[in-house]
């Protein structure tokens, strides 16, 4: 009778143990077998659309929607002062301005041109002259750049609560 509750012990701790190896595969065939850093949440890239389909989908939003999704886009823009914010790309000059849930990460200030994924809540917004300004400082533009800066504008928001910047 012990002989058969160790087997059984065995088969079952067998059986465990080979249900977490696939689905640990899985999640490395999404975000270790294409590289990527992960930032934030622990995200993957399945099921992310395209830069262009988000423009889409934020040219469909109006201020103060509200849509979760996630996206590919290259970064074109970073918060020089510590990694919290950034600006990706979208489409004809488009771009969205991420920042991140909570203050709760940073990416690195160096990514300029890299591709990320990002996770979270997309929305419309406008942005005052003032807060312009304060980007556009982070962002190291020059004093020049800074005082054309004049009107509100609309901007396209993004709260990400995870990033996955591909890795080189």
């Amino acid at each position: 009778m012990k002989r058969i509750n160790i087997l059984l012990g065995f088969l079952l701790l067998v059986i465990a143990c080979k249900g977490q190896e696939n689905q640990q595969k899985e999640e490395n065939n999404d975000n270790m077998a294409l590289n990527y850093d992960v930032f934030g949440d622990n995200i993957t890239a399945k099921n992310a659309i395209s830069a262009k389909d988000m423009a889409k989908t934020y040219d469909a939003l109006k201020v103060s929607d509200t849509v979760q999704t996630k996206f590919r886009a290259t970064v074109t823009d970073v918060c020089q002062a510590k990694g919290c914010w950034m600006k990706v790309k979208l489409k004809d000059g488009q771009e969205s301005m991420v920042r991140f849930k909570d203050y709760g990460f940073f990416v690195p200030m160096d990514i300029t041109g890299k591709e990320v994924i990002v996770n979270g809540a997309a929305f419309v917004a406008s942005m005052s002259v003032e807060d312009q300004r304060h980007y556009a400082k982070d962002g190291g533009r020059s004093e020049a750049e800074i005082a054309k800066i004049t009107e509100p504008k609309k901007i396209y928001s993004f709260e990400a609560d995870g990033v996955l910047l591909a890795k080189e």
